[in-house]
């Protein structure tokens, strides 16, 4: 009779379980050293192990050859509860054996010497489902059983058990498998079946198991049936999700806002039966790989793919603000939760989708955000704005904007004398040596190119100061600390910066400094800037004649008309 691969290829020695050393060794030593707990609490997701490693504990403590920890698998003992034909290790499902009486009962045949081992092993599995009764039971026995006697209770659910339980057991948390651990027991157990095995096919098989051992070697004993000969493609369709080439056709679709084009993939994959839930998943994921490039300086490895893909990862992200990133993310994750409680999958993610590429379909807050960053990232690559040409808005503007950041004119409108408090730092990080007996101590900024007649240089605040100050902070924290209340600034090739702190112009004029802030720069926007001192000044203009009237209609001043 043909036997499943994940029960064929089940470990039967510690050093056969992959991905968690952390717990095989601690245990192989205790062995080793005769320090046998009498309870013991194996912890962790599904598939990583846990039963696995009841079982072969509860064989190597009764094993009558054993070697270094290992159970040898070749004596009478070690065949006979391989085979079942022993009765000394005793497996229980807490899921249907739940209640106070079946607790009872096992308390009642723990008194019982083992028939042929040393210990008789209760391994308790899902214990997490025992009632609060069958708890209460248990802790006597728990605590203070015979001496021949080990219990190993098993769970996904840790935090469901009472602290009384937890007290009492000796705790090992299994981890999720790696996915480049499980794509090499991947390949093995492809290598002894005959089976044709891609690295790429590999590696999705282990993302889709999500870290569990025994998922990702059933979906390959799936693919098997297909073909022997595995690839990506293969997995994709036997698994019911999408392929990478869809993920990316349906971001593209998203940058480019064409709504049309990604109901036409949505229906092609609906009708090639994938389902709709996972589907969101790999977008969850697709989109998680663009938010780690974004944010991650060194992201390769916190991305599990291969090289190719990872350029493919990198040259998609380009395309995204972060903000859309994590709208994105954010939609994908509520659309989940609405298809897990019976929403339409399908209506659901085409509705996603339109929202993705039509943002002023969304009222809510984060799509607001998501244009408002699309607008600040147009206008930051340079975009430009045509100037005011009605008289009567320049002079509204004149009366309700006090104090404003400083206007970078053109070179006729300029004075003779600086109009621009601003240092240039060049490239060595030394403020430049210009005459300045004609203005105040401050240098004056270099003279730069008129703008056409027809543009104007935009003057934005810096919208990625978080991130600057994330990298200055790991790369030169004495200027981080003087830093920590200023603000940011854009105009054309300069960065400004505004503080209170009357530090900053000393510290930005020494060279290790202005290094550390260009650099962090560049590392968040990919640009160049030269630095400045932002300096706000009172913006002086004509009073308009309008505000006097207005004033005198209420009564608060006495004007003369010019």
């Amino acid at each position: 009779m043909y036997q499943v691969l994940y029960r064929k290829y089940r470990p039967k020695v510690f050093s056969d379980v992959y991905g968690q050393d952390h717990v095989t060794s601690t245990l192989i030593n205790e062995i080793k050293e005769n320090r046998i707990s009498h309870a013991y609490l194996f912890t962790g997701s599904r598939g990583t192990g846990k039963t696995t490693c009841a079982k072969i504990l509860a064989k190597a403590v009764n094993c009558e050859n054993n070697a270094g920890g290992e159970p040898c698998g070749e004596c009478e003992i070690c065949k006979g509860l391989d085979s079942g034909s022993i009765y000394d290790v005793i497996e229980i499902d807490a899921a249907s054996n739940n209640g106070v009486d079946n607790i009872r009962d096992l308390r009642e045949e723990a008194n019982y010497t083992p028939a042929r081992g040393r210990y008789r092993v209760y391994i308790i599995d899902e214990v997490h489902m025992l009632s609060k009764g069958a708890f209460n039971a248990l802790l006597k026995t728990l605590e203070e059983p015979p001496a021949h006697v080990i219990f190993i209770l098993a769970t996904t659910e840790v935090h469901a058990l009472p602290a009384t339980i937890l007290s009492r057991c000796q705790r090992f948390d299994f981890k999720r498998i790696q996915s480049e651990t499980m794509a090499v027991r991947l390949k093995e157990v492809a290598g002894c079946e005959g089976i044709n095995l891609d690295d790429d096919a590999a590696i999705l098989i282990s993302r889709i198991a999500d870290g569990g051992m025994r998922d990702a070697l059933s979906i390959l004993d799936q693919c098997a049936g297909r073909n022997k000969d595995i690839n990506a493609k293969l997995v994709s369709e036997v698994a019911g999700i999408a392929g990478r080439e869809a993920l990316y056709q349906l971001s593209d679709a998203v940058s480019n806002q064409n709504s049309g084009e990604a109901l036409n993939i949505i229906s092609s994959l609906h009708q090639n039966s994938y389902d709709m839930e996972h589907l969101c998943v790999e977008m969850i994921h697709h989109f998680r790989n663009f938010l780690i490039v974004k944010t991650v300086k060194k992201n390769r490895e916190l991305i599990i793919c291969t090289d190719d893909e990872y350029n493919a990862v990198c040259a998609g992200a380009e395309t995204f603000t972060l903000a859309k990133i994590i709208f994105a993310l954010d939609l994908f994750q509520n659309t989940l939760t609405l298809i897990k409680g019976g929403a339409n999958a399908r209506i659901e993610m085409e509705m996603s989708f339109i929202k993705l590429c039509t943002p002023k379909l969304d009222s809510s807050a984060d799509a607001i955000i998501d244009r408002i960053a699309f607008l600040e990232r147009a206008v930051k690559n340079g975009i430009s704005v045509s100037p005011a040409v009605s008289a009567e808005k320049n002079v509204q503007e004149n009366i309700s904007v006090k104090q404003t950041q400083e206007p970078l004119n053109t070179e006729a409108d300029k004075p003779e004398k600086k109009t621009l408090p601003d240092i240039d730092m060049p490239d060595n990080g030394a403020p430049e040596e210009q005459d300045t007996s004609a203005a105040s101590d401050e240098p004056e900024m270099p003279a730069e190119p008129a703008a056409p007649a027809s543009q104007e240089v935009i003057q934005t605040e810096f919208t990625e100061w978080a991130e600057f100050m994330d990298a200055i902070y790991k790369s030169d924290i004495a200027i981080y600390g003087v830093l920590n209340d200023a603000a940011g600034y854009v105009r054309g090739e300069y960065f400004l910066l505004e503080s209170s702190n009357p530090m900053l112009r000393e510290f930005i004029k020494m060279t290790t400094h202005a290094k550390a802030i260009k650099q962090a720069l560049f590392d968040v926007t990919g640009k160049q800037y030269k630095l400045g001192i932002f300096k706000k000044k009172e913006n002086h203009v004509k009073k308009d004649p309008l505000e006097d009237l207005i004033l005198k209609a209420q009564g608060n001043i006495n004007i003369n008309i010019e």
